[in-house]
């Protein structure tokens, strides 16, 4: 690239990884609609019968591994594979995943119950692995192409979380309403389509990512992973698939006090193994100053997301429940409210990118935590919204879907303040040979936020505790604890921005 396009553009690889996880989002979401709403639905209409606690327990645990697995994908791709290879062998383990959850809709007839629910449960094990291969290294992957202070970075994660979002905007557009409307199984082999779709695309493309991403030790005339990188991919892959089937298995045959006891120590092991990671390729003390940055963000990361992960699961729940969904005669799949958010972010984030860029121009621009702060202010708001909610709805009342309109755009808003920035920050703080297992720590903060989520409201029933009140003042106390610490974070970051 000449300078001019280095000062002034994006590379072309950015808009090949934009449509690549657009894709992927499009499977991730198309299928994160409907399985709240699969597992409740009525045994006679192809769902699982599962009571409201019961399946935000399932959802929980799903969305909270889906972000830890991440961890070992970084790891794998820093220390073995290259983020490329890792990124292929995600998707092609995710696609088999939906195309599993399909085939437990498809025959909920045929089977037995015991069988249909292993095959359920194979097909989220399979897509909870894929996605800690794919994840973190893609987005990785995208700050390989710019410089820490490069202000361009902040924007391009912006663009390339526009593609996030457009694919979570088709993905309960397409799969939501051939599940809701048609059968459970379309919209999950819809999904699982979309993600095969963006395997190829990526492979069409893969010239524009230059080196970045290959496997180590690679020869400097390589731009293309070969025959025998796609041979240890489509290997990797079965693997992959068997070894979560093994697990499966097994797991269903365990007594649940024996399955608890390998929960914990497995949580135990994961903690020790990256905390021991990180020790040995952090050097210096800039390095484990900015690490220390990275830790005090992850901790109010999860304060965000178990607020907004209320999205799939109780405010999805509300949507099907206790809003009133008629208009003009016709039923609005509750699926498709998820779609609102995504469509906000494709509506704000590229004002947000450039807003970025003219504030760094005026000298305004806010640092990393105050940025942080904010997104959690704006949460605490939308939550302060739906706790109005809720209280119109006691009764059984319907209520205007307005309100969740209003609580999904500010949620929007605080996203923006939170996700592409914290991408990006990880890719400028993270020493630059842990950056992927950084990322899968990263992401950990997203499945903690996600696993508490889906807790949340059967913990805080215990105690008599409202879930939407609580979580706006979470929100609020955690924006302001960060306000408080700024000034030290800032500093700790030793001159990162």
């Amino acid at each position: 690239m000449t300078d001019k396009t280095i000062k002034e553009g994006h590379p072309k690889a950015l808009y090949t990884l934009f449509a690549t996880e657009m894709w992927e989002r499009f499977s991730y979401y198309g299928m994160r609609a409907l399985l709240t709403l699969y597992l409740t639905a009525e045994l006679a209409n192809g769902g699982f019968g599962l009571n409201r606690e019961e399946s935000l327990a399932l959802y929980a645990i799903f969305t909270g591994l889906v972000y830890l697995t991440p961890i070992l994908g970084g790891w794998v791709a820093d220390n073995f594979l290259g983020k490329r290879k890792t990124v292929y062998i995600g998707g092609l383990v995710m696609a088999v995943g939906q195309f599993l959850l399909a085939a437990s809709a498809f025959l909920a007839h045929s089977l037995d119950p015991v069988t249909r629910l292993f095959i359920f449960n194979f097909g989220l094990g399979v897509l909870i692995i894929g996605n800690g291969f794919f994840k973190p290294n893609i987005s990785t992957i995208v700050g390989d192409f710019y410089d820490d202070n490069d202000p361009r970075k902040d924007s391009a994660f912006n663009i390339f979380y526009m593609g996030i979002n457009l694919g979570a905007i088709l993905g309960p557009f397409i799969a939501g309403a051939l599940g809701e409307n048609v059968s459970w199984g379309y919209g999950y082999l819809a999904a699982g389509v979309g993600m095969i779709i963006g395997v190829v695309w990526l492979k069409a493309r893969e010239a524009t990512l230059e080196q970045k991403g290959l496997p180590p030790n690679s020869p400097e005339n390589k731009f293309v992973l070969d025959t025998k990188d796609w041979r240890d991919i489509v290997m990797y892959a079965i693997g992959l698939v068997i070894a979560t089937f093994v697990v499966v298995f097994i797991w269903r045959m365990l007594p649940d006090n024996v399955t608890s006891i390998i929960t914990s120590v497995g949580f135990a092991v994961g903690i020790i193994g990256l905390a021991y990671v990180i020790f040995k390729g952090t050097n210096g003390s800039a390095e484990w100053s900015r690490m220390a940055v990275i830790l005090v963000l992850a901790f109010f990361n999860i304060a965000f997301w178990a607020g907004f992960e209320q999205a799939g699961g109780t405010m999805n729940l509300f949507a099907k429940e206790n809003t009133d969904r008629l208009i003009f005669g016709w039923d609005v799949p509750a699926s498709w409210f998820q779609n609102i958010n995504p469509l906000a972010i494709l509506i704000f984030a590229p004002i947000f990118s450039v807003m970025w860029l003219k504030l760094d121009a005026l000298k305004f621009n806010p640092r990393t935590p105050i940025k942080f702060a904010i997104g959690l202010f704006l949460g605490a708001f939308a939550f302060w919204i739906m706790t109005q909610a809720s209280h119109a709805a006691n009764g059984g009342n319907l209520v205007s879907p307005w309100w969740l309109v209003a609580v999904y755009v500010i949620l929007t808003l605080g996203e923006l303040m939170l996700s592409p920035i914290g991408l990006s920050m990880i890719t400028k703080l993270a020493p630059k040979k842990l950056v992927s297992v950084v990322m899968g720590l990263w992401m950990a903060s997203f499945a903690a936020g996600n696993y508490l989520a889906g807790m949340l409201e059967s913990i805080l029933h215990k105690y008599d505790f409202q879930l939407y009140p609580f979580i706006t003042m979470l929100m609020l106390g955690s924006g302001i604890c960060l306000v408080v610490l700024s000034p030290f974070l800032n500093k700790a970051m030793k001159g990162i921005h």
